[in-house]
């Protein structure tokens, strides 16, 4: 039988009720904030795999802890599900005239400009900083770019680059190169960012790559009979490059 949103939300009532399980009872919104985290990294891990059975799942266990969010906050008198769901459909209906109204955009620029306006604060109010920070710094630069504050091309964002290098090399004390490090990999991002790609991403490919290229120097040192500690920098260097060819 085909299961709806309204059978989720059985057994969330059914799990916080007084003979319900103890757990999931016990659960506050701040208790269980950081798993809902977890499970929509799960979600961008079936993504990346292509394992559309996970994602299959995943995206319910993101459902299932929104509900029981919503849930725990209708107990605690904060707000009812209904409330949630009225406040999504209106905010998507309001920030889509183009598809439930009678407005026109000539481009994805005019349309992500009425977005920003449609929310009527400041393009920097609200802003998320508990986001991962390439990814932030991605979202803040794009908003930037909205009202025209940005660099012309990708070449000019590559000199900034070079700039804030040179300012890194300078710096001497802990904050200093704490503050140019920030300014270097803020204008990296930039840099991504025009020429369309998610820095995020890049970084976690780039992280993959080097835990797989690490395993296999593990793997052939086993294979010699050696220990990783007990190896020199060049011979580890060695099985690198060979890590690299493969």
């Amino acid at each position: 039988m085909i299961k709806s949103f309204d059978d989720i939300w059985e057994i969330v009532e059914r799990l916080r009720a007084p003979d319900g399980c103890p757990w999931d009872r016990a659960q506050t919104n701040e208790s269980i904030k950081f798993d809902l985290v977890e499970e929509a990294y799960e979600v961008l891990d079936a993504i990346d795999k292509k394992d559309w059975n996970s994602l299959k799942e995943e995206l319910g266990d993101v459902i299932f802890l929104a509900m029981l969010h919503a849930k725990i906050a209708e107990d605690e008198g904060k707000f009812s599900h209904d409330e949630v769901i009225d406040t999504i459909v209106k905010k998507m209906i309001y920030r889509h005239p183009h598809v439930f109204g009678e407005k026109k955009f000539e481009n994805e620029e005019e349309l992500l400009e009425n977005w920003e306006k449609s929310k009527g604060y400041g393009i920097f109010e609200h802003v998320n900083f508990s986001l991962p920070a390439l990814m932030l710094a991605q979202k803040i630069g794009n908003r930037a770019r909205r009202v025209g504050f940005d660099w012309l091309n990708g070449e000019d964002v590559l000199e900034k680059i070079k700039e804030e290098l040179e300012e890194l090399g300078k710096a001497h004390s802990k904050e200093e190169i704490e503050e140019e490090i920030g300014d270097l990999l803020f204008s990296i991002v930039n840099y991504a960012r025009h020429k369309n790609i998610n820095a995020e991403e890049a970084l976690r490919n780039t992280l993959k790559k080097f835990v797989k290229r690490f395993s296999y120097i593990e793997k052939r040192a086993r294979e010699m009979g050696k220990d990783l500690e007990q190896m020199t920098l060049e011979e580890m260097d060695t099985l690198w490059e060979e890590a690299k060819k493969k």
